[in-house]
């Protein structure tokens, strides 16, 4: 059974600017695939997302294969080209009927190269393949680290950021993605460590962007990797840092809240300050 949270409306901005761009609905899918069962596992998610409209569909990191790869080789026989492939045509369903964005992650193969990346489609077509830059643990072992950039991708009035699990422990990831006019940052994770939902916070706060981790639950353990128990909570944040859904710890789970665009793009502070024009460049030198 899919757990279904619905988050408090965020609080807007003024209805001047909501004229401009109306709230939008967000989503987060938390899931538990079952390790290789491409097929499976997306037929699970498309069956947990019947019927809901949105303005973004965020799953988790590696959603259709499941995470533990055992060495390269296992990986790059569940990999896909990006735009060709079972999650590349999920997403462009899924995007194509809510009109919308969808973000996924999945093992993208190009030539020689093999990544952790996250595919963005927009109402049926192919937007951008994310290679995740931030490589955790044995990923090393697996995945070609991404060459960056971090990419933002606006459809729809909204404009979304892409960072891909261990990408949270880098602010430089989160500030970039703000830097280059992200509203809401889309984070597909597969999260083990039990502070990363918690960051986002943070991350949310240091940039007056909304944040969507879809993360996963359940447990891997394929030898020789160690033991996995992924911690679910997948959170929707909001610009102050507000909590405005949250998963559970182990239940799969949809989580589904609104977001203004506007609020986002308002860097200014109570006090006044503003977060991203008030940064001293000039002092952050070595």
């Amino acid at each position: 059974m899919v757990v279904r949270v619905t988050g408090a409306r965020a609080s807007a901005s003024p209805a001047s600017a909501r004229t401009i761009a109306p709230m939008l609905r967000v989503v987060a899918l938390q899931t538990n695939p079952a390790f290789g069962r491409v097929e499976e596992n997306l037929a699970s998610a498309a069956r947990a997302l019947e019927g809901v409209d949105a303005a973004l569909v965020v799953l988790p990191e590696l959603c259709a294969t499941g995470y533990a790869f055992r060495d390269r080789a296992e990986a790059e026989g569940l990999g896909e080209r990006f735009g060709d492939g079972p999650t590349s045509r999920f997403l462009a369903t899924l995007s194509r009927r809510t009109g919308g964005l969808a973000v996924a992650g999945y093992v993208e193969r190009d030539g020689a190269r093999l990544y952790n990346a996250a595919a963005v489609f927009a109402a049926g077509r192919p937007l951008a393949s994310y290679r995740k830059v931030h490589l955790f643990g044995f990923e090393r072992e697996v995945f070609d680290a991404g060459p960056g950039p971090f990419p933002v991708l606006e459809h729809g009035g909204l404009r979304v950021g892409v960072m891909v699990c261990f990408d949270w422990r880098f602010p430089e990831a989160a500030r970039t993605l703000a830097l280059a006019g992200a509203d809401v940052l889309a984070h597909p994770s597969n999260l083990v460590l039990p502070y990363a939902q918690a960051a986002m916070v943070t991350r949310c706060l240091e940039n007056g962007v909304y944040s969507v981790t879809a993360n996963r639950v359940g447990q891997e353990h394929r030898p020789p990797r160690p033991p996995l128990a992924f911690t679910g909570q997948s959170v929707i944040v909001g610009p102050g840092g507000e909590s405005l859904a949250r998963g559970p710890v182990q239940d799969t789970a949809l989580l589904v809240a609104e977001v203004d665009p506007q609020r986002a793009r308002q860097k200014r502070t109570p006090s006044g300050n503003d977060l991203l024009a008030e940064r001293r460049t000039d002092t952050y030198r070595l």
